[in-house]
């Protein structure tokens, strides 16, 4: 269990960059428009309880209840539980829960539109295709 640390920047904007059975990418920064500079790549995630897009988590440990919930759900104690508290657009803030495998921490700029000649450290999101030419 427990609570990310971030690298320093401007990671006011999140959201699901991607999501598959072996896989969450959470993707933030300050604006999403056009592209992101921070990742968290779940790996093995078996409980994903956040939405699509959200501001400004706060990180922290899991509370006991919080662990008996997914526990239960899950039939044992995940290796990863990560808790946090976000604005998601309502009058209060969401909390959220990914449970997994592990966690990486990866910076750098993941573009979300298409773009020719990547430098090293450079990446497109998954969704975006070439041109048709």
């Amino acid at each position: 269990m427990t609570s990310i640390e971030l690298p320093e920047g401007s990671w006011w904007d999140w959201d699901i960059v991607s999501c598959d059975a072996g896989q969450l990418r959470l993707g933030a920064g300050h604006d999403l428009t056009y592209h992101h500079g921070l990742e968290l790549i779940f790996h093995g995630p078996a409980i994903v309880n956040c939405p699509i897009g959200f501001q400004d988590p706060v990180f922290r440990a899991p509370t006991p209840q919080e662990l008996q919930a997914i526990t239960s759900r899950v039939g044992e104690l995940p290796s990863l539980l990560v808790a946090f508290e976000a604005d998601a657009g309502g009058r209060e803030l969401t909390t959220c829960l990914i449970a997994a495998e592990s966690v990486e921490v990866k910076l750098g700029t993941v573009f979300r539109y298409w773009r020719e000649n990547l430098t090293p450290g450079e990446g497109l999101a998954p969704w975006v295709q070439p041109p048709d030419r």
